[in-house]
Formats: structure tokens, C-alpha cells, sequence
């Protein structure tokens, strides 16, 4: 690996001193190219802020100085990657961030740093034993029809939509209105919230239909499937002529596909193997579910699973710097 060689001696005592919390490989021989910090983007979901960690314990480990940073999800990538008062955001999702990475790339002020590895599909979802209530589902027009089984006091006769929190997008009230359904989006307001509530309902059998994504452990713990919207192309966000409504854009599904890192433009050039280690960084979609669930069903730590991942693959992460 190659680094602006400042002084062995130091570089010596940082790798004693970073790597020895929790035995990660001896960090560079050289110390780091500038000390200024590396500001890492949390957003509100687990799995950002767990690569977040892992990542930040790695460059640690090399001597660098991070900090996490809790940031808006769309707008990090709007204005702190660009200005660089952001250094990395470890997650922008094609599903939810797809226009605003596409504007990102046109402004030439930040790096998309590909994919770090899981493939993105965020839906709207329901637990199978509301097909009795509702028997034409998963097929989106069936929700015409039986927008009252999942509706609450404070939404009928609409059904109720329980949608991620409002930072996330996700055109959820666009698409209610494009395909004419008789539901009322209710944001949550945290992650947790979310799937707290899906867990009371699903243990009392009571209706609800909410914003499921994957990679999560939730699909694989409750049995359910995604609703069956028409499929998403381009068009139909961008085209209000485009599908069933010709007045109106987002009358689709959401667009599935990959999970982007991306840094401000200067990252490589300030800290090169400190880019190098983000870039290379993936996990693989087993992977990064079993860490999730680690922290949300066991309820351990960021810090102790980051810890445990990092001690336990320190040959991939030299991989990563090389």
C-alpha cells in the first residue's frame, strides 16, 4: 500500500495503540496523510450506522481520525458529501435515492464509491394471514377493494399505511394518490418504531400493511410477502403519461436494485488508503442480514458486533487496503 510517509515513529505508536482494541491487523507504518477527521454519515437505519461503525473502527485501526456523523439521509447526499463537511455516506439505496445520486453524479462534487454488496429492495409489505381479509392480494388492485381490513380508527374507511420516516422518500403519498388507493400513509418515526409496531401486530394477528425492506432480517423472521405494484421504470417516475394514470407520475412499484457508497470528491486525493479501504469494502447479502439481526433480535451493540466482524476477518480487510 502506498501513503504520505510522515514519521515511522509515530505510525508505530498509532497501530500499538488503534489496533489494539480489539486485534485488528498493525496499522500502516506510516502515519496518516492528514489528521483532519473523517466524518462518517448515520443515518436512521441499522445497517447504515453498523457499516458506519465497521468502517470506522477499521480506519481507526490505520491511525486515521473518523468521527459519526448523524446526518439526514437524502440530504447528506444533497449538500454534506458535496461541500465535504460529510467525508462517506455507507448506504444510498437505488430504491429511495436514485434521482438524488443521479444529481449527485451530475454535479461532479462527490465519488460514488459502488456498490457495498447487498442488493436493495424496499416494498410496500403485509403478513399472510391478511390474504383472508383481503383475498385478491398480493396484487396492488386488490387493495381497492379491501382498503377497510387494514384500516385504524384514525384512518377509516382508508386502510392505513404505516411508511418508513419521512427522511427516507420513497414517493409512498405520490404512489397512494397516482393508483387511486383508498389508504392514508402514516410515516413512522424512527426504524424502530416501525418494526416495533410490526411485531405487536403480527403477534395479535391484527392488520397491517408498512414498508418492508431487504437487507433486513424482518423477511426472513415473519412470513408475508410484497405487494405486486406495476413493475418501476424510469419513466414512470419521471413521465406522469407513462401507466394506468396519464395525469399523474408514480403510478408504479419502487425500482429494486444496488446499494451505493459515496464520498466527497476530495476523499481520495486527502486520505488515499483510507478511500481504498472504503471502496473495497462489500459484504455479501447473508452477511449483512445475520450482523442486522445481531443487533436488532440479540440486541447487542454496534460497537460489540463491529467488533466481533472485524476480529474475526482481518485477512479481508488487508485485502481492502491493498
Amino acid at each position: 500500500m502506498t501513503m504520505t510517509f510522515r514519521r515511522k515513529a509515530m505510525g508505530a505508536a498509532l497501530a500499538l495503540a488503534m489496533g489494539a482494541g480489539f486485534g485488528v491487523m498493525p496499522a500502516a507504518a506510516e502515519g496518516p496523510e492528514s489528521t483532519d477527521p473523517i466524518k462518517i454519515a448515520l443515518f436512521d437505519w441499522t445497517s447504515v450506522n453498523l457499516n458506519a461503525t465497521i468502517l470506522a473502527k477499521i480506519l481507526k485501526s490505520y491511525g486515521y481520525n473518523t468521527e459519526l456523523v448523524t446526518s439526514d439521509y437524502l440530504a447528506s447526499i444533497q449538500t454534506g458529501l458535496r461541500t465535504g463537511d460529510l467525508t462517506i455516506g455507507m448506504e444510498y439505496w437505488d430504491t429511495t435515492a436514485r434521482e438524488a445520486m443521479a444529481d449527485a453524479d451530475a454535479s461532479g462534487e462527490t465519488e460514488n464509491l459502488g456498490p457495498i454488496g447487498p442488493k436493495a429492495k424496499e416494498e410496500w409489505w403485509f403478513p399472510e394471514y391478511m390474504k383472508e381479509k383481503c383475498p385478491g392480494l398480493p396484487n396492488w388492485e386488490a387493495l381497492k377493494g379491501c382498503a377497510e381490513a387494514f384500516s385504524t380508527p384514525e384512518t377509516a374507511p382508508k386502510g392505513r399505511y404505516l411508511g418508513g420516516p419521512v427522511t427516507w422518500g420513497g414517493f409512498d403519498d405520490e404512489r397512494v394518490e397516482a393508483l387511486d388507493l383508498p389508504f392514508e400513509v402514516v410515516h413512522a418515526g424512527t426504524d424502530a418504531a416501525m418494526f416495533a409496531e410490526l411485531e405487536s401486530a403480527y403477534q395479535r394477528q391484527a392488520p397491517i400493511i408498512l414498508w418492508i425492506y431487504t437487507p433486513h432480517w424482518a423477511p426472513a423472521k415473519y412470513k408475508g410477502e410484497w405487494v405486486q405494484f406495476p413493475e418501476w421504470t424510469p419513466e414512470c417516475y419521471s413521465d406522469p403519461a407513462w401507466g394506468s394514470n396519464p395525469d399523474k407520475a408514480y403510478d408504479c412499484g419502487k425500482p429494486h436494485g444496488e446499494i451505493y457508497k459515496y464520498s466527497w470528491k476530495g476523499f481520495a486525493e486527502k486520505w488515499p488508503v483510507a478511500h481504498k479501504i472504503a471502496k473495497n469494502m462489500k459484504f455479501s447479502d447473508d452477511e449483512m442480514n445475520a450482523l442486522i439481526g445481531q443487533v436488532d433480535l440479540d440486541k447487542k451493540s454496534l460497537d460489540e458486533v463491529a467488533d466481533a466482524w472485524i476480529a474475526a476477518n482481518q485477512d479481508k480487510i488487508k485485502q481492502w487496503a491493498q
